[in-house]
């Protein structure tokens, strides 16, 4: 595989940061543009000389969407992510492939391909959004629910008809973008990765009454509204909730426990008190937190719209993911009462993955993705 000049645009770390650290580490030219310091690149394990700096230009606007309350963050995201794009278009040299996120990557996706003949990636985690914005203005008619602005839909339509590639984590966001009329041969589905370092088989809890946990935003797009319908259900279980809250009220009563956000390499103690993680969401590509979930050893509920049937085909025995419905409480609760039932037969070091953990690491996403690139670049269809 020859090495190959890659631009890589985003904002903050997402999952691209470990897509430029296994790029660089398979001998790829990385260029990692984004709103961040060398500092915090470096501590994901990218090289001080793939990163490519914007913070200092872009540190007012970065304040404000971090600390200046939700109406005045929502407008610095916006502008945030304009002046981003502009940034890099002005900035950019030569490469042979860029690889955007989605809307943010509009001009910088115009000039790489002007300028350098560059082919270009968008990375979408989500659905479509024209689908993820129908789902969620379903939503907001029946519940105080945040939605998608129809100015990222513009910009979001703007970077797929750059794209040579829309990148995805799951076969559902795959499946919206064909329902659009998205032609198929240009999509590239590659389930992200996990580190497997921070994340390893943890002890059953044995000593702990039946926990279910739910890591993420407190939100009615992640399902939060039927995570606690299904609980109320199940008697004598806890339920324990890790992150933030969001448009959703937490509930108060027996049972139920909230923790604020914690860094990354902490969510192993969390996993660790669980006998089965859910989530259950309306509308996701790929969420993380699944994998992190199976790579300690708990098993995993969730709906249609995770990409746990992506996860789920990557396990040597299948049957310690189960997959519901979304918007369906009830086939939610009967999920999580019957993995339970198995989850509570655990012993010792809990290893779901086994001969099969390699497959979930960033390496082999990384080199999934190496594949693809060059493939696209050689000519290939």
């Amino acid at each position: 595989m020859r090495a190959l000049k890659v631009a890589i645009a985003t904002v903050g770390r997402f999952h691209v940061l470990d897509l430029a650290r296994e790029l660089d580490r398979l001998g790829h030219e990385v260029s990692f543009w984004c709103a961040m310091t060398t500092g915090q690149t470096s501590r994901y394990g990218l090289p001080s000389r793939a990163h490519r700096g914007l913070l200092p230009w872009l540190l007012p606007m970065v304040a404000a969407q971090r600390y200046g309350g939700n109406r005045l963050a929502a407008a610095s995201s916006r502008m945030l992510l304009a002046a981003t794009d502009g940034l890099i278009a002005r900035r950019l040299g030569p490469c042979d492939v860029f690889i955007g996120m989605s809307g943010l990557s509009v001009e910088s996706a115009r000039k790489a391909r002007a300028a350098y003949g560059a082919k270009v990636f968008i990375e979408r985690g989500s659905r479509h959004i024209r689908s993820q914005k129908r789902i969620l203005d379903d939503l907001r008619s029946s519940l105080a629910a945040d939605t998608v602005p129809d100015s990222d839909v513009v910009r979001e339509l703007a970077g797929y008809a750059l794209a040579d590639r829309v990148v995805v984590p799951s076969a559902h966001a795959k499946q919206s973008f064909v329902d659009e009329g998205f032609p198929d041969s240009q999509l590239f589905c590659n389930p992200y990765g996990v580190d497997l370092t921070l994340f390893l088989p943890t002890p059953a809890p044995l000593e702990r009454p039946p926990t279910i946990l739910f890591v993420g935003a407190w939100s009615y797009r992640k399902g939060v509204d039927l995570l606690v319908d299904a609980w109320r259900r199940l008697e004598g279980v806890q339920l324990m909730h890790v992150g933030r809250v969001g448009d959703a009220v937490l509930p108060n009563e027996p049972g139920f426990r909230h923790v604020e956000p914690v860094a990354q390499h902490l969510l192993a103690n969390y996993y660790a008190q669980a006998h089965v993680f859910v989530l259950a969401s309306r509308e996701e590509g790929l969420s993380l937190v699944q994998a992190q979930a199976l790579a300690c050893g708990v098993p995993v509920v969730c709906t249609d719209r995770t990409g746990g049937e992506d996860l789920q085909r990557q396990l040597d025995d299948p049957s310690w993911v189960t997959v519901v419905p979304s918007g369906d409480a009830g086939a939610l609760a009967h999920g999580i009462r019957a993995m339970l039932a198995v989850a509570m037969k655990q012993r010792g070091q809990r290893d779901l993955l086994g001969l099969g953990r390699t497959r979930f690491s960033w390496s082999a996403y990384g080199e999934r993705y190496a594949l693809e690139l060059e493939r696209v670049v050689g000519g290939g269809t």
